[in-house]
C-alpha cells in the first residue's frame, strides 16, 4: 500500500491549506510536478510557437500509452479528447440510427450519457432505461433489453452515485457482439482506481478520463476502440483524417485516417491538459502508483470508513464487498446539500447527489482526515437531524 504521509509534500500547493479534501472521486489533488507540465507547455509554445505540435503530439501520444496499459488495449486504438461528451457523442453520431432506432441504457448513468440519450428520445430514438438496482442482475437485465433494433448499449462499470461495480460485464459484451450490437462501457469511476480485467476483451468501446482518481485534471478524456472498428462518425474532425488533408477535394465519400481511433478524433485543441497528465504519470510510475498499489490503498481506506459510518450510526449505501465497490463510498443523508454545505465550513471537503453524501479518499489522504470527515458528517446531520434511518 502507498504511504499518505511520504506522498503528501509532492502535493503542497493542493495541500498547503489545511482543508481535508475527501474529492477523491471527484477532483483529486495534483501533484506539484503538474504546474511544471503546464508551464513546459507554455515554454514549449513560446519556443516553436506553430511548430509546437510536434512536442504536442508526444504528450498526447504518453497520454494514450498510459491510457492502453489500464484498459490492455493498444495504444493506437486509444482516441483523446478534453471531455467524454465530445467522444460519447461521436460514438453516437456512428451508429446505424437511421435503421436500428433503439439504444439500451440504465438509470444511474452520469449526467453525461443520461442527458444526451433523453435528448435523443425527444427526438425518436427508441432509449430503454433500465434501473441500476439489483446492480447484480443488471448486466443480464440490459442484455435482454437486446433486440433486432438495437443499435448499442450503454452502461458504467461503477455507477457513480453509489461506487457499486457493475458484475459481468464480460456476458454483456459478448451477448452484444453476438448481436452485432455495440457496446459502450463508462469506465470513468474504475480508471486509477479500480484494475481493468481482461473480460471485456476487444469487444467494447470504453469511455473514460482522468479528471478524477488518475489526478490528471481536466481535458484528458479517452475512448478506446476495438481493433479494426470501421464505424464512420457523423460528427468528424479534421484530425480524423491527416494522412488526406493535402489531396484535391472531391465529392468522394469522406475519408478516415488508418485505426478505429483515429476515426474518433476530433480538431484543434489546448494541449497543456496533455502536458500536465504527462508530468503525473511520470509522477506515479516514481512514486510507484500503479493501479494495483492504488486499489489496495483505496480498499483499506474504505473498508476505514466504513467503520467509522457504522460506529456513528450513519447509512453506507456502497457495497461492503471490496469485489463489490469503486472508489468512494456513499451515505444516505436527509438534505446531503445542505450536509455539504455545512461540512464545508468545517473545513471538509465533500459532494453530494442526490440524497447521498459521497466521501472519496486519495493516495495523499490521512487516516485522521477520514475519521475527521465522518466525524463531521455526524456532526452535522445530528445537528440538523438529517441522518437518515
Amino acid at each position: 500500500m502507498l504511504d499518505a504521509r511520504a506522498l503528501r509534500p509532492h502535493y503542497g500547493r493542493f495541500l498547503g491549506s489545511g482543508r481535508v479534501l475527501l474529492t477523491g472521486h471527484s477532483h483529486q489533488a495534483w501533484p506539484d510536478v503538474a504546474r511544471e507540465g503546464v508551464l513546459r507547455a507554455f515554454d514549449d509554445a513560446a519556443l516553436h510557437a506553430d511548430d509546437k505540435w510536434g512536442a504536442a503530439f508526444e504528450a498526447a501520444d504518453a497520454v494514450r500509452s498510459a491510457v492502453a496499459m489500464q484498459v490492455h488495449r493498444d495504444a493506437r486504438d486509444v482516441a483523446l479528447d478534453l471531455n467524454t461528451h465530445a467522444l460519447a457523442t461521436r460514438f453516437l453520431s456512428a451508429l446505424p440510427l437511421a435503421t436500428k432506432r433503439h439504444l439500451v441504457t440504465t438509470a444511474g448513468e452520469f449526467h453525461t450519457l443520461h442527458r444526451q440519450l433523453r435528448r435523443l428520445a425527444e427526438e425518436g430514438v427508441r432509449v430503454t432505461f433500465v434501473a441500476p438496482q439489483p446492480v447484480a442482475t443488471l448486466a443480464e437485465r440490459l442484455a435482454v433489453e437486446v433486440g433486432p433494433h438495437t443499435a448499442a448499449v450503454l452502461c458504467s462499470s461503477v455507477l457513480f452515485e453509489t461506487s457499486s461495480r457493475v458484475p459481468h460485464l464480460d456476458a454483456l459484451a459478448a451477448h452484444c457482439r453476438a448481436k452485432d450490437v455495440a457496446l459502450l462501457v463508462d469506465a470513468y469511476h474504475q480508471f486509477g482506481v479500480v484494475p481493468f480485467d481482461d473480460d471485456l476483451g476487444d469487444a467494447a468501446f470504453v469511455l473514460g478520463g482522468g479528471y478524477k482518481y488518475a489526478q490528471w485534471g481536466e481535458g484528458v478524456c479517452f475512448l478506446a476502440v476495438p481493433r479494426g472498428c470501421a464505424l464512420r462518425p457523423v460528427l468528424t474532425g479534421w484530425f480524423a483524417d491527416f494522412a488526406h488533408l493535402a489531396e484535391s477535394r472531391t465529392d468522394a465519400p469522406v475519408l478516415y485516417g488508418d485505426g478505429g481511433a483515429a476515426r474518433f478524433a476530433g480538431a484543434t485543441y489546448d494541449p497543456t491538459s496533455h502536458y500536465r497528465a504527462r508530468s503525473v504519470i511520470d509522477f506515479f510510475a516514481s512514486q510507484g502508483m500503479d493501479v494495483d498499489a492504488l486499489r489496495a490503498t483505496s480498499l483499506r481506506q474504505t473498508a476505514r470508513l466504513f467503520e467509522a459510518l457504522d460506529a456513528a450510526g450513519l447509512d453506507a449505501v456502497t457495497p461492503r464487498d471490496p469485489a463489490g465497490r469503486g472508489g468512494f463510498v456513499a451515505v444516505r443523508v436527509r438534505d446531503a446539500s445542505r450536509a455539504v454545505d455545512a461540512l464545508r465550513e468545517r473545513g471538509i471537503v465533500v459532494d453530494a447527489r442526490g440524497d447521498l453524501v459521497r466521501l472519496g479518499p486519495a493516495p495523499y489522504t490521512l487516516d485522521d482526515e477520514l475519521d475527521a470527515g465522518v466525524a463531521g458528517l455526524a456532526a452535522v446531520c445530528a445537528s440538523c437531524k438529517g441522518a437518515a434511518p
